[in-house]
């Protein structure tokens, strides 16, 4: 059987949460064409007492427990041993640096990527300084612990894996593609979010598709395309227009969507 293009290992105290999440769309079509392999650990075999202990109550007195270092950076250890190439080792935790799109495509290079999925209060800090290579977090709120976080990191990844998608032009026209600023060409940036899409009918409950999208007109087409994903950027996510070099044409368009958009 061929190596899977990237193993991506996740070490959990839940191991069952994965069952669902990895068995539909894309997830599962990569990993059956062998262009990802999924392995699950379940933490509490890397422990050494009889309870299979993972977590204890933090130091200075604290509410809540912390998971222990020592499970973590057995499973690790465990994980690195099976013969492949030492890939990155994340922490999902709420304290992590966020995660986007730029870093997915990143990790879509990496041949091995080991997730570690946070819990209760939080990880024993010794985890994050000396064991993983990032601690990431998928946005600015708190969750129960670090497998729902996983569960998108490994969708975001393995789509973007060449053959993953139907159609590879789509990962580069959609929300957030990564694109090389030209002030700074070695630091990925994030774009414009994507444009509004439509399907049939062209007319539902008398709001009509675009007439633009129906000209059959390409130019017209492109052209609408990049200044409704400007409009909607600036609606949605005005924060990304600061880092994205608008050309001439875009410029004006803003301008224009600025004035359309006053109260």
């Amino acid at each position: 059987m061929t190596p899977a293009r990237v193993t991506i290992d996740i070490v959990t105290i839940f191991p069952g949460f994965f069952t669902g999440p990895f068995e539909h769309g894309i997830l599962r079509r990569a990993q059956q064409t062998g262009l990802v392999k999924v392995a699950i650990h379940d933490l509490r075999q890397f422990t050494a007492d009889r309870h299979r202990t993972v977590d204890d109550r933090p130091f200075g007195g604290e509410e809540g427990m912390v998971l222990k270092p020592e499970p973590l950076f057995r499973a690790v250890e465990h994980i690195q041993q099976q013969g492949r190439p030492r890939g990155q080792v994340i922490l999902l935790s709420a304290q992590g640096k966020l995660f986007r799109q730029p870093l997915a495509a990143e990790f879509a290079k990496e041949e091995s990527l080991v997730l570690l999925c946070g819990r209760y209060e939080g990880v024993d800090e010794r985890v994050s300084k000396h064991l993983a290579d990032e601690e990431l977090s998928i946005g600015d709120f708190v969750l129960s612990g670090g497998e729902l976080a996983a569960a998108v990191v490994v969708d975001a990844v393995v789509r973007l894996l060449p053959g993953a998608l139907g159609n590879e032009a789509s990962a580069v026209r959609e929300s957030f593609a990564p694109f090389a600023h030209p002030r700074e060409p070695r630091e990925p940036k994030i774009g414009l979010l994507d444009c509004p899409h439509y399907t049939r009918p062209a007319v539902f409950r008398e709001m009509a598709v675009p007439e633009a999208l129906v000209s059959g007109d390409h130019q017209r087409i492109a052209q609408w395309r990049r200044r409704e994903a400007l409009k909607k950027t600036w609606r949605n996510r005005p924060d990304l227009l600061a880092q994205v070099p608008l050309d001439e044409e875009q410029q004006q368009w803003l301008a224009e969507i600025q004035k359309e958009e006053e109260p």
